[in-house]
């Protein structure tokens, strides 16, 4: 008679245990001016400065993402200022690895004229981008697959059970998301898209 041994459980959940949670936050409020008026070649200028800048001196992190962070194995950030500043106010002087897979998807203005606030601008430009107008840049095509490079590194981590955090931003952060459900990774906390948002996953099990 062939008998077949019962799967150790104590075994399951001890490495079901190690695999860490992933915690995606949105950064800060940059600061930059977003009371102008400007055309399509301010929109350019603006968001190129928008690229540079970091966080507004007056930001200050939430409570809870703090914790999280002091909770956190490692901590990502992209490589733009505004990520990295993040990172930095919340990382309490622990090391930050930032990768520039992680930037925010483009926002190449559409070919419209007239002047409007870079609010205005980059709901435009958005939807011009999701529509093919990527000009020379990045489509979004290539930022999905970019997305999944992204959650790839992530989960490479959390699969090794060590709890992640990433300050990225907040188009890029939603690209990410189905990437995450379709492997398995379910949010068990949702605070939003706002400047300092977070979610943060676990793997179904």
């Amino acid at each position: 008679m062939t008998t077949t041994k019962a799967p150790d459980e104590t075994l399951d959940r001890r490495l079901a245990a190690r695999i860490g949670t992933i915690v995606i936050t949105r950064h800060g409020q940059p600061h930059a001016d977003r009371t102008v008026r400007i055309d399509r070649a301010g929109y350019r200028e603006w968001w190129a400065g928008y690229d540079r800048a970091r966080l507004h001196p007056e930001e200050k992190p939430p409570e809870d993402l703090v914790r999280l962070a002091e909770a956190s194995d490692v901590i990502f950030a992209s490589t733009l200022p505004r990520a990295i500043h993040t990172a930095e106010m919340v990382a309490g002087g622990r090391e930050i690895i930032t990768d520039p897979v992680f930037i925010e998807a483009p926002l190449p203005p559409p070919g419209i004229w007239g002047k409007r606030s870079p609010r205005a601008w980059g709901v435009w430009s958005r939807a011009s981008w999701m529509l093919g107008g990527h000009e020379e840049g990045e489509s979004l095509a290539e930022a999905q697959l970019r997305a999944e490079a992204a959650v790839a590194t992530l989960t490479a981590q959390a699969l090794r059970g060590q709890n992640v955090l990433l300050c990225a931003h907040g188009w890029f952060n939603r690209m990410m998301r189905p990437v995450l459900r379709r492997q398995g990774w379910r949010e068990v906390e949702d605070k939003g898209d706002k400047y300092w948002s977070y979610r943060r996953y676990e793997k179904v099990r």
